[in-house]
């Protein structure tokens, strides 16, 4: 059926504009066809990277908790190469700075600890690294490295055991003033309910004359 003018001009608008911007609108719908195709990529990677770091982190611990030192070395040695940037990498990691501490082997513990301060995406997980490094580094009696460790303030949940450790550290070094100063500061930040803990600080503070 023959169009009538009205109709006839309207089309030839559509045409007009669509001469003008159709290009544009192709570029446009391809290019978010391409984003979201990147998306379900970006999502399938996440997806298969997190499988294959829990399947590995699982694999480690079973070393660990066998004693297996070959495979601990191993496993913990692909999880922090394949996987730095996901936690399981920052928990095998401390995970084996136990294993190593336990056996003796105190270069093998700080290098686990070290690494997690460094590359470890939490900063919960780079705090307790420095905690735990701080405690080697007092059993080896190097107390001012220990002291560095603990210099930045930490988050609130480690504030406490931060100011008690260095206590420790303080009282080592012969320095009870400064020493019960910092176990006063740990009873201050110490979480409320944890019994155990501000008696064993009050114990410590209560040795160097209150």
């Amino acid at each position: 059926m023959a169009l009538d003018l009205e109709e006839q001009e309207q089309l030839a608008t559509l045409k007009a504009w669509w001469k003008d911007h159709g290009g544009n609108i192709v570029l446009v719908v391809v290019a978010a066809a391409l984003a979201f195709s990147a998306w379900q990529g970006w999502r399938w990677y996440q997806t298969r990277q997190a499988t294959e770091a829990s399947t590995l982190y699982e694999s480690l611990l079973s070393a660990l908790e066998t004693g297996d030192v070959k495979g601990v070395r191993e496993r913990g040695g692909a999880l922090a190469e394949r996987y730095p940037n996901r936690l399981q990498a920052s928990m095998g990691a401390l995970g084996q700075a136990r294993f190593y501490f336990d056996r003796g082997d105190l270069k093998s513990a700080k290098a686990q600890l070290q690494w997690v301060i460094e590359r470890s995406p939490s900063a919960e997980f780079r705090d307790l690294a420095r905690l735990r490094l701080a405690m080697v580094l007092l059993d080896e009696k190097a107390y001012d490295a220990a002291l560095g460790q603990l210099e930045t303030p930490p988050a609130p949940p480690f504030a406490a055991q931060f100011a008690a450790l260095k206590g420790d550290v303080l009282v080592a070094k012969n320095e009870p003033k400064q020493a019960a100063a910092a176990y006063r500061a740990a009873l201050e930040k110490a979480p409320k309910g944890d019994q155990a803990f501000v008696q064993s600080v009050r114990a410590r503070l209560e040795a160097l004359g209150g």
